[in-house]
């Protein structure tokens, strides 16, 4: 490479050939064809990551979700067993001993109720456990959200990045341009 001062004592001695201007103006057309091209398969490449990653996520999640709501099916299927058996059995002997009912009503009618009432508490704790899953899930929904959200920030901040890259390369091309006194305009096409 020349320097600012070398350049302007050889414009000085002679002035560049018009097709050694032509030479320097098409090497720079294809170093910047070059550099958009590989500019775009990065992006290309950086966008499929990205995406990837984001993809991985959710279907990460939605095993999670999976799992965990047939964790719950299960404890539910399980506990409505065990209260439908245990008032059967409940039932069953009330039915045997309705003669003795008068006297022992009270015993069996307070164990009755007793097993209604341990149901009742066990449904409003799988209510409850539902209720906290549902936000659990909220949350982690909104945490991946806020994750894709930041990555898909980092992209635009590259893709921005990249489009300063694209100006600041134009600038030199016109630097360049102007140490030649007798290149025009025309010799430089103007950026896209």
């Amino acid at each position: 490479m020349f320097s600012a001062k070398t350049n302007a004592s050889a414009s000085k001695k002679r002035r560049p050939e018009p097709d050694d201007i032509k030479g320097i103006v098409s090497a720079l057309q294809q170093i910047r064809e070059k550099a958009h091209k590989d500019g775009q398969k990065k992006n290309e490449e950086t966008i499929s990551s990205v995406a990837a990653e984001i993809k991985s996520m959710m279907d990460e999640l939605k095993s999670k979700f999976d799992k965990d709501r047939q964790g719950f099916v299960k404890a539910l299927s399980k506990s409505s067993k065990e209260f439908e058996n245990c008032l059967k059995s409940e039932t069953s002997k009330f039915q045997s001993l309705y003669q003795q009912f008068c006297k022992e009503k009270t015993t069996h009618l307070q164990a009755l109720k007793d097993t209604i009432s341990k149901f009742e508490e066990e449904k409003e704790r799988l209510l409850k456990r539902y209720e906290q899953m549902r936000k659990k899930e909220k949350t982690m929904i909104s945490e991946h959200e806020k994750a894709c959200s930041e990555k898909i920030s980092r992209l635009e901040e590259s893709l921005k990045k990249k489009t300063q890259d694209d100006k600041t390369f134009s600038i030199l091309r016109k630097t360049l341009g102007s140490l030649f006194d007798n290149a025009s305009d025309e010799d430089f096409p103007p950026d896209d």
